[in-house]
């Protein structure tokens, strides 16, 4: 058994629906697969969606050693083999930075990608790449409520229901912790995509949130431009989380894309 299966192991997963394609959800860095709630309970209707905790975070065992982004696909990857076939992969901020790679990696199990509010790594600028590392420390000091008391009003827009910030935040305290949060920082601070995105052949749609103000639009805009076969979406009124503040705008275009890439019947 290779490291990576011995480690898809130990991922938790929540999963919905029991016929149709294979559908990955790979969650952002201060989250877990609670945030594909809305995900797993509409389009769970059309196929069969699996979202990891990814390991290290919530219900999934910590790892035993240091964790690379090479690691966290080929650990994706595992998940889609256990289940045959290929997967359509949905990826959200550094979870869209691991399907990425993944398709690159592993260009047979991919059938198509989502995107979403992601970026090339945060390796491509050095200020970007240091922010990142010193997160694990800030989260060693403050702990993961303080931590995400602090990151999560950030990750939607400014008009946000205080519901969903106060939902968004204790989606980010009950996932994370050391040392998986700080395998995640690093194997972000550590990635620039950019050289790699132009050998991607799955059919991919890229989203973004109108009001990121994380990742941004511009960084989805450079993974759009790169990739041959991409759709670009703006989902209006959304911030870094897209899916999960307007969760039926997001998940109307993940079905369109499905019905093309899957053809799931109208």
């Amino acid at each position: 058994m290779t490291a990576a299966a011995r480690i898809a192991d130990t991922v938790h997963t929540e999963e919905a629906g029991d016929q149709g394609p294979l559908l990955l959800c790979l969650h952002g860095i201060g989250s877990s697969s609670a945030a594909f709630a809305p995900q797993l309970a509409e389009l769970g209707r059309y196929a069969r969606v699996v979202a990891w905790d990814a390991p290290g975070y919530a219900k999934s065992a910590d790892p035993e050693g240091p964790l690379t982004l090479d690691d966290f696909a080929d650990t994706a990857a595992e998940l889609i083999r256990s289940r045959g076939g290929s997967a359509h992969v949905l990826g959200v901020s550094w979870g869209g930075v691991i399907a990425l790679r993944l398709a690159v990696r592993h260009p047979g199990l991919v059938a198509s990608l989502v995107v979403a509010d992601s970026s090339p790594g945060s390796g491509t600028d050095p200020k970007k790449a240091a922010a990142m590392r010193a997160r694990a420390a800030e989260l060693a000091e403050t702990g993961p409520r303080a931590f995400a008391e602090r990151r999560a009003p950030r990750l939607v827009s400014e008009h946000a229901p205080a519901e969903l910030v106060r939902r968004v935040t204790d989606t980010m305290a009950d996932a994370i912790r050391l040392p998986g949060y700080g395998h995640a920082a690093e194997s972000m601070a550590a990635t620039d995509l950019r050289a790699e995105l132009s050998r991607i052949a799955a059919p991919t749609l890229v989203l973004c949130g109108d009001q990121d103000r994380v990742t941004g639009v511009d960084a989805s805009q450079a993974i759009a431009g790169a990739v041959h076969r991409t759709a670009y979406v703006i989902v209006k009124d959304a911030g870094h989380l897209a899916n999960q503040e307007q969760p039926e705008r997001f998940n109307a275009w993940v079905l369109s894309h499905l019905r093309i890439t899957a053809r799931i019947p109208a």
